[in-house]
């Protein structure tokens, strides 16, 4: 028996910390990182192709007019989206793959894929320690800080669409419930058994 692969759509508030789990469970579990696209700037250490697809809006827009994405969306001035050649991969054999995306994308995606993927939401400890950590990576200006502090308030009120929260008050300690989750995901006789 062949198992199926697990897609795991992950979201979360910017400054939740999605990004620091993300990169533990690709260390620890044979996931592939789905690798988005995005018309924003590169960040420093940001790499094309191993972090996102930079590309120009134009470029983006034509991606959109072919039908290449399966989720897509704009999130603070830019625009992001998964791709149906990263995905169809991980449907189609036994590749576990990992999608790290915003909420109005992991709603494109339940709403094409349905159960056939997992979406966990990643919550900060409060509101208070979100806008702290924000504060901490000094990337963005106050007007930026103000507007992810608000479309943190938003997206956080989807957490209950998910199929798993994990609260991100300590990293190993919400790494594990990711651990977790992964384990029991592979367990379900779809995956086990097929």
């Amino acid at each position: 028996m062949g198992k199926r692969g697990l897609l795991l759509v992950v979201s979360a508030p910017s400054g939740a910390g999605k990004t620091t789990l993300c990169r533990l469970l690709l260390e620890r579990f044979p996931f592939r990182f789905s690798v988005s696209h995005t018309t924003r700037p590169p960040r420093p250490g940001e790499v094309h192709g191993r972090d996102y697809y930079f590309v120009s809006r134009e470029e983006f827009r034509e991606m959109i007019r072919e039908g290449a994405f399966l989720e897509w969306a704009e999130v603070h001035g830019n625009l992001y989206g998964t791709s149906f050649s990263e995905v169809e991969r991980a449907l189609s054999g036994e590749e576990d793959l990992l999608l790290d995306i915003d909420v109005q994308g992991a709603s494109q995606v339940r709403g094409r894929l349905g159960a056939r993927a997992v979406f966990v939401f990643i919550l900060p400890p409060s509101l208070e320690e979100l806008e702290r950590r924000l504060r901490r990576r000094g990337t963005e200006d106050e007007e930026t800080l103000r507007r992810r502090l608000a479309r943190a308030r938003e997206e956080i009120r989807f957490a209950p669409w998910f199929d798993y929260v994990v609260i991100n008050d300590e990293v190993e300690r919400a790494f594990e419930d990711l651990a977790a989750i992964i384990r029991a995901e592979r367990c379900r006789p779809a995956r086990a058994l097929s």
